[in-house]
């Protein structure tokens, strides 16, 4: 029970705690109203009433409430044109697709069907990809041509072979220069 209580807020039963929360904090923001605003004032209150629907400052049935307590006193008030006043919007869709009754969305077996057929298309895909990457790198790695992976070990070859090379080359002008000598 007490995991209930922690669920209502305002005579309503909220799904979790995320939505109860929101209407905790929709309560403190009417009481906050409450004890500010002037009810002698309609033009005021049709200002709070319209700037609370259009920056949807309620979204909880808690705050629909109080909107429809402001959106009565001003129908009641001779001052203020009723055509003037603003219908409720409500965020939420009643009936069709997307309706949830327990919390729980249940979805269709072909949805369910649907969503293997994706699960193990995908999985084999991936499969695949990671063949791919793995081949890739064994064919760079052993490439005799320079690249990103091995171009430090290619050029350091290189220039080793170029060096020896150049010794070589040096020790026979040397030799020659001293048979001519």
């Amino acid at each position: 029970m007490a995991e209930y209580e922690k669920l209502s807020v305002g005579g309503y039963l909220f799904l979790n705690e995320k939505d109860a929360g929101l209407a905790e904090t929709e309560l403190k923001k009417i009481e906050y109203l409450e004890a500010r605003i002037d009810y002698s004032r309609p033009e005021r209150i049709l200002t709070v009433y319209e700037k609370s629907i259009h920056e949807r400052i309620f979204r909880t049935p808690v705050g629909f409430d109080y909107l429809q307590k402001l959106r009565d006193y001003l129908l009641e008030q001779p001052e203020i044109d009723p055509d003037a006043i603003p219908d409720i919007e409500l965020y939420c869709r009643f009936s069709g697709e997307g309706q949830v009754h327990s919390g729980k969305k249940k979805k269709s077996t072909k949805d369910t069907e649907k969503t293997k057929q994706f699960f193990i298309i995908s999985f084999i895909l991936n499969i695949l990809l990671i063949i791919a990457i793995a081949v890739m790198f064994r064919i760079t790695l052993k490439s005799p041509n320079p690249n990103v992976l091995n171009y430090e070990r290619a050029i350091i070859d290189k220039y080793a072979a170029w060096e020896e090379e150049l010794t070589e080359r040096e020790r026979i002008v040397r030799e020659k220069e001293k048979e001519l000598k």
